[in-house]
């Protein structure tokens, strides 16, 4: 009797090449993005503490939690987010390092939930964040690079729109109100919540505070205009010529409660998915965390949502595509017409590796016309032919179509020049 398949878990995803190549794209434009904003990598660990999430988030945290005790009997989880070992190593080691201190990280995070679109249990994510900076600079800067991050993908303004607020505006809203300031964490929650519940639950719930939708939604209205923070925010994404991306919505407030100041968050223009990316300003957790007095701001944007937008957006996806044509090509083929050139054909293959040329080859003996046909499904673009006329070889541009005899000890030198030639088919007849 055979053994019974064995299937990859709910929620965590298997990269086939093709799936592989999309979610490289998104590295290289995220690392680009983050090396152009002057940024640094850095990689904290995926197994940490439970405490460090309790600390941050409380409880109720460890519901989303992939946790256990280790052999050691130490309580850990798997990271369902880096800002909290970002927090504890910049506390740690901040007073050695020049501020203000630019960081970025790539990684898998995991969280216990139910999957669905554009979320799951194992996920990617971008993190940037600029510590031991209190001006709203920080946050500006933040800001251009979520949306230079987004153009670099091939979204165009009307795509999507980043919504911004400032949590501290809702502190005078419930001093108005004669709402406790105690019930801020609570209230904040329900206007977190408000697009996403039935509008007969949100009214429930702010009536239990002393409030309504119709007092919150005046307040939303006629806010933003007023706030300095904001204002200086949008002058600066305005001197950018960023304005067209950017709107202020105060009923962004992001749920986590470490967050102190600026929030914002991106959604396609449509509102059709969840938020792309989310961020803000959390000048207090480095010193809950760490100990740490180091003001600090950032934003993070997860692979499953943008991915999905990519795909969803033709000229992003066309981009893409265009992109894709190129990745992962084998550049050069190296046909074996006579196996007993096998040694040599090898050698030829060594030389054009090293020179850092894609560069590929049939294991077993084949036929010359089968070795010519896998060259070109293979995207070459040249293909040196090594037989009895060795050590001279037949190079074929793939694409001009046109051959020449090059020595074999040149065939790094000549397959290089090809390559940083105008690829230029031949004229039909």
């Amino acid at each position: 009797m055979s053994s019974p398949s064995l299937q990859a878990l709910p929620g965590f995803r298997e990269f086939f090449p093709d799936a592989c190549a999309q979610r490289n794209y998104l590295f290289m434009h995220w690392r680009d993005a983050a090396r152009t904003y002057g940024f640094v990598e850095y990689e904290g660990p995926v197994l940490e503490p439970t405490e460090l999430y309790r600390r941050k988030s409380g409880d109720e945290i460890v519901k989303q939690l992939f946790h256990f005790t280790d052999a050691g009997g130490r309580e850990v989880a798997m990271r369902p987010e880096t800002t909290p070992s970002l927090a504890r190593m910049a506390a740690a080691k901040h007073k050695e390092l020049r501020k203000p201190i630019k960081w970025f990280q790539i990684g898998s995070c995991f969280r216990y939930e139910r999957a669905q679109k554009g979320r799951g249990r194992e996920f990617y994510q971008f993190n940037c964040d600029i510590l031991g900076e209190p001006s709203i600079a920080a946050d500006a800067d933040l800001v251009a690079m979520a949306i230079d991050t987004m153009c670099s993908l091939g979204f165009r303004e009307g795509d999507f729109v980043v919504r911004l607020s400032d949590r501290n505006v809702w502190p005078d809203f419930l001093e108005k109100s004669g709402i406790a300031a105690e019930n801020l964490s609570a209230f904040l929650q329900v206007i977190d919540k408000m697009e996403r519940e039935k509008p007969a639950v949100t009214e429930e719930r702010l009536e239990a505070l002393g409030t309504s939708r119709a007092a919150v939604d005046a307040f939303i209205a006629g806010q933003g205009a007023d706030w300095a923070p904001l204002q200086a925010l949008l002058a600066d994404l305005g001197a950018r010529g960023l304005s067209g991306f950017v709107k202020v919505d105060l009923g962004i407030v992001r749920g986590l409660a470490y967050y102190t100041g600026t929030v914002f968050e991106i959604f396609d223009i449509s509102k059709g998915m969840r938020a792309v990316a989310g961020g803000g300003r959390y000048d207090q957790l480095c010193q809950l965390i760490g100990g740490s007095d180091l003001p600090a701001c950032g934003f993070a944007m997860g692979d499953m949502v943008i991915g999905d937008f990519v795909r969803e957006t033709p000229h992003a996806w066309q981009q893409y595509q265009e992109w894709l044509a190129t990745y992962g090509k084998i550049e050069a083929y190296v046909i074996l017409a006579d196996e007993s050139r096998r040694a040599e054909a090898l050698g030829v293959v060594q030389d054009l590796r090293k020179a850092g040329i894609a560069t590929d080859y049939s294991y077993l003996p084949a036929k010359v016309g089968k070795q010519a046909q896998l060259a070109e499904q293979l995207g070459a673009r040249a293909a040196l032919t090594i037989g009895s006329e060795f050590p001279e070889v037949r190079m074929k541009d793939l694409t001009a179509r046109t051959e020449s005899v090059i020595a074999a000890s040149d065939a790094a030198h000549a397959v290089s020049a090809l390559l940083s030639s105008p690829g230029i088919p031949p004229l039909l007849a």
